[in-house]
């Protein structure tokens, strides 16, 4: 099996069963603040696009890089889907033009035309991804990987129920802004950042340790930042906040994993680094004919002259940079009318997540027009995203534990383009600034990664079901199992009953209750008993 990395989380697999495309990131993402790292720009993407099988892991825009999909990989590839409970992937790659599509369900391995026998793991709670990441596997025969990248599988086990892995990609580099954005004291931040660097560390060995294959392939991650206002996240010691970013890259860390294999007597498991370019043919415990695409002289300077490798990439990817940053949306003055339009009907529909935010967040929006209602001489408009109340409102003084300062463009931009994961999208841009009184609220985050009514339901009863008890309700002559399978609604609520079809009301999805068949995808079978009368 021979791989070429084509950076981040980004690689093209050759197997004896056909090629595999998976996670081809080249643009900025995130508002232009994340970029590939190292350059993957002279990559050939029209040859790389010409691929049998297409795989994208999950929403985030640095693994589903609309534009280079649409223009580079060929829309005959059949797309190997995760099984995710919303169809929002599948959507976004038909606008693109993908036609053929290969369903899967989570951890069951199945086998593809020419013999290549793959499992997609797939992760569906609210701190997964954008609601939904995954992890692949391959086996052609000849050789046995698995992607994991971003995604953080609990059941160990059960991934290896697929069989021994010869090599194993897995991220490093975490994907937060915590704490690079918050207001604290310098050494405050630095402490911070370096127990946060630590923690990707030692969970990212704590995998390698448990999937135990003897070739590991740090990726998916880290980016770089290469606007001038990000500079000094690529942890440079520019302006003096040496220590402050999160991001370990992967000379660093592989040289981490030789001094933790040193320290545990795992050095038995090697390390291999994979940039855009370089290629490695994986057999059965075997990498052989590993080469990059540059003297070894070069490649270790992108790494030992970090900091003027970056300067001279930030000068090339300068239009193409500014180029996003000249589509972005102007704030309007009706601003907080379009918001508590869009996001207050949700707050409703948030029981779970409002109870837990418990309070007021503060958001301030730079840069409104003198024109808007509320705003002040600096142009900062100061709103209250008022969860216990369910409304958004012109700020009044209230205490409030969360504060963002965010520039009203971003937002405007969010609101104009529907973009429903603010999460991942504007706070990954990292181009806000927090204070926080207390601990990180996890329900406040996922909030706003869930701004339609479809996430907003799913997250909203998956939080419901963490309570389930397996209980049954009955209608019209039926036990059924309380939660209907595709979003765990309340079937009590929900669910009604005509023959032997049950149907959902939620989303309109119908279920045999005769022979538990799910009649509108598959998989998703039902629990239901016939009563005696």
């Amino acid at each position: 099996m021979r791989v070429t990395g084509v950076g981040h989380a980004g690689m093209r697999f050759e197997t004896a069963g056909g090629s595999v495309l998976c996670d081809p990131w080249v643009n900025p993402a995130f508002f232009a603040s994340w970029v590939p790292f190292p350059d993957n720009t002279g990559l050939d993407w029209t040859e790389l696009g010409k691929t049998d099988y297409l795989y994208v892991s999950h929403l985030h825009r640095d693994h589903f890089d609309a534009d280079n999909l649409r223009e580079h990989v060929s829309k005959d590839a059949r797309v190997l889907l995760p099984d995710y409970p919303t169809d929002e992937l599948e959507q976004e790659l038909r606008a693109l033009g993908f036609r053929h599509f290969v369903r899967t369900e989570s951890g069951v391995p199945q086998e593809l035309d020419g013999g290549l026998r793959f499992m997609i793991t797939s992760l569906k709670g609210p701190g997964d991804g954008p609601i939904g990441d995954s992890a692949l596997s391959l086996d052609d025969g000849t050789a046995r990987i698995v992607n994991q990248n971003d995604a953080h599988p609990l059941d160990i086990p059960k991934l290896l129920e697929f069989g021994a892995y010869d090599a194993h990609f897995t991220q490093f580099s975490g994907a937060i802004w915590w704490p690079m954005v918050y207001d604290l004291p310098k050494a405050a931040k630095r402490e911070f950042a370096r127990r946060k660097r630590i923690g990707q560390e030692d969970r990212a060995m704590r995998y390698i340790r448990e999937v135990g294959a003897p070739h590991v392939f740090p990726t998916a991650g880290p980016p770089c930042f290469l606007d001038d206002d990000l500079f000094r996240w690529n942890g440079l010691g520019y302006e003096g906040v040496e220590g402050e970013s999160i991001f370990t890259d992967q000379w660093e860390f592989l040289g981490r994993m030789r001094e933790l294999g040193a320290e545990d007597g795992s050095e038995q498991q090697q390390g291999h680094l994979l940039l855009p370019g370089t290629t490695a043919e994986i057999g059965h415990g075997t990498v052989t004919d590993l080469a990059h695409p540059m003297p070894d002289d070069d490649v270790e300077r992108i790494f030992v002259d970090k900091e003027r490798y970056l300067r001279d990439f930030a000068e090339r990817a300068r239009p193409v940079i500014e180029a996003q940053k000249a589509r972005w949306a102007a704030p309007q003055p009706d601003l907080l009318v379009r918001l508590k339009e869009w996001i207050e009907p949700l707050m409703k529909r948030a029981d779970h997540m409002c109870d837990g935010i418990g309070g007021p967040v503060r958001m301030d929006l730079h840069g409104m027009p003198d024109t808007t209602p509320g705003v002040d001489d600096d142009g900062t408009l100061s709103l209250t995203f008022d969860f216990p109340a369910r409304e958004i409102r012109l700020y009044d003084g209230e205490q409030a534990r969360y504060r963002w300062g965010v520039p009203a463009e971003l937002v405007a931009t969010n609101v104009a383009t529907g973009e429903v994961d603010w999460s991942n999208s504007l706070f990954l841009s990292v181009r806000f600034t927090a204070t926080r009184v207390g601990q990180y609220n996890e329900y406040l985050y996922t909030f706003f990664k869930c701004l339609s009514e479809e996430r907003m339901d799913y997250v909203e009863n998956w939080y419901d079901a963490q309570n389930d008890d397996g209980r049954d309700v009955e209608l019209d002559g039926w036990r059924v199992q309380a939660r209907c399978p595709h979003l765990s609604a309340d079937l009590s609520k929900f669910g009604t009953v005509d023959g032997d079809v049950l149907t959902c009301t939620l989303h309109n999805w119908k279920f045999n209750l005769a022979t538990g068949r799910c009649l509108t995808s598959a998989g998703h079978e039902i629990r239901a008993e016939k009563l005696d009368r």
